[in-house]
């Protein structure tokens, strides 16, 4: 096997997103733009409190830290905040920055470069959390009850001067976590440790209410190029920990605090919809091959048992069936939401409310729902009409389809880059799609995928193949296999 070959892969990338319409660079000049000042006025002052991040290591811009406090009444209660990057403060409506992020609408992740909605003043600089740094941010205040019930009448929106105590990582975190060997505890000392723990009681007690729901168990690790020096020497799975799921929980919760913060206020907003999977019958098919009956009907519950029955019975491979189903189950979109309007919920997570709201310095979706929460906390009139809401919605799926599909594409550039030393190789996969398009499959060891040009016939989503590496072109991330037959 030779070593990979040496590859512009910046160039590729930027190539890649001119492809699909975004614009690689922002606008000269807006740094110019930013306010010299925070506009602190009236916000509360909470930097004493013990506030973490829990992140990549190499993460910058970081859109949201925690803070979690037991009550006494109601019994067993935690009462947990959520502090939100107040991007709104730096970036007002109709800014030339706003404008400008309103083009690509998402921070886009390559693997080998980072092209951000946001100047770095901004994004890594003034409207991160960073860590001992005073910023404002936008405080989700909420109630979790012993059994995992948010106390609606309890939610508060408001603006907050706060410190990022201690920038913590999901590995380090989550090992300490899961109780691992020698695994230390986390930065900052025995307060932020014991905050650590409160908020994952508290994360884990809204887990376990939406499983109750029939929220989906699913493994959703896509792989990722390692680099070095600009080159591709590797693909990593991003594996899911306890600290992972921690954060998950709780921006879950704080997304469906804000949106229902909004309706019961009779306020308009963007929610995130996921709908039934269209390709139901599918899931039914592949279930059936584990011996498991699912109804003729959608049902999350159904399929939420389904999936958890097959991480206990084999955890290796869940990966696999997750990562089917992910892909059988389809998008989910941005939709107005009028506050009148039936809910039409998040297959995925068993919830009706959802909103994206926490991640305002990489989704202007979040933007937008911040400027929201802000006004209707404030007793403002709404920033945005229904109708700026609803293209704003399509203006943003539209763009989120496409920041997937640079993802997947630069995730197959990586992966030819790795790959093109090693054709007539033979490989164990799975089918990962089966469109008009053809037939794609994903390696299990490299994770990467590829279309299958010979031998596709029949095969479908989740099935077990042997393949052989045919062909690659690096600069378009084509991967070509031949199917030799089922596993």
């Amino acid at each position: 096997m030779g070593s990979p070959a040496a590859y512009d892969m910046l160039h590729i990338a930027r190539g890649v997103l001119t492809a699909n319409g975004f614009a690689p660079d922002l606008p000269a000049g807006l740094d110019a733009t930013v306010p010299v000042n925070d506009p602190d006025e009236g916000a509360a002052d909470l930097r004493a409190l013990p506030w973490s991040s829990i992140d990549n290591e190499e993460s910058r811009d970081l859109d949201q830290i925690e803070v979690a406090e037991r009550l006494a009444e109601p019994p067993g209660a935690i009462r947990i905040r959520i502090g939100i990057a107040d991007v709104d403060a730096l970036v007002p409506k109709g800014s030339p920055i706003d404008r400008a992020a309103a083009v690509n609408t998402t921070t886009l992740y390559t693997g080998v470069h980072i092209f951000p909605m946001l100047p770095e003043v901004l994004s890594v600089g003034r409207t991160s959390l960073l860590g001992d740094q005073e910023r404002l941010a936008v405080v989700t205040d909420m109630v979790v009850r012993a059994d995992g019930t948010l106390d609606d009448a309890e939610t508060k929106i408001y603006v907050a001067r706060v410190v990022n105590h201690a920038k913590l990582v999901y590995e380090r975190v989550g090992a300490w976590l899961e109780g691992e060997r020698g695994a230390p505890p986390p930065a900052g000392g025995a307060v932020i440790a014991d905050q650590v723990k409160l908020q994952d009681e508290c994360a884990q007690r809204l887990r376990r209410l939406r499983h109750e729901h029939g929220a989906l168990d699913l493994d959703t690790r896509e792989a990722q190029p390692v680099t070095k020096d600009g080159q591709v020497i590797g693909l990593e799975l991003v594996r899911a920990n306890r600290a992972r799921q921690l954060i998950e929980d709780l921006m879950i919760a704080a997304n469906g605090a804000t949106a229902r913060f909004l309706e019961d206020r009779g306020r308009s907003s963007i929610r995130r919809v996921v709908r039934a999977p269209k390709r139901w019958d599918r899931i039914v098919a592949l279930a059936a091959g584990f011996g498991i009956a699912l109804p003729a009907a959608p049902s999350a519950p159904a399929l939420a048992a389904f999936l958890s029955t097959r991480r206990q019975a084999d955890p290796e491979p869940f990966a696999d069936v997750s990562l089917s189903v992910v892909k059988l189950m389809g998008p989910g979109q941005y939709v107005l939401q009028r506050a009148t309007d039936p809910d039409q919920g998040h297959f995925g997570l068993a919830v009706d409310d959802y909103a994206h709201s926490t991640a305002p310095n990489r989704r202007y979706t979040d933007l937008v729902t911040q400027r929201l929460l802000k006004a209707c906390a404030a007793g403002a009139p709404p920033p945005y009409s229904d109708d700026e809401l609803m293209q704003t919605a399509e203006a943003c799926t539209e763009r989120e389809n496409g920041a997937r599909k640079v993802e997947r594409t630069m995730r197959k550039v990586a992966a030819a880059a790795l790959l093109a030393a090693r054709i007539g190789e033979e490989f164990d996969a799975i089918v990962t799609g089966a469109t008009d398009k053809g037939v794609f499959v994903r390696l299990l060891r490299p994770p990467a995928e590829g279309r299958v040009v010979e031998g596709e016939r029949g095969l479908d989503v989740g099935d077990a193949v042997r393949v052989r590496l045919t062909d690659t072109e690096v600069a378009r991330g084509f991967i070509d296999f031949a199917a030799l037959g089922r596993r």
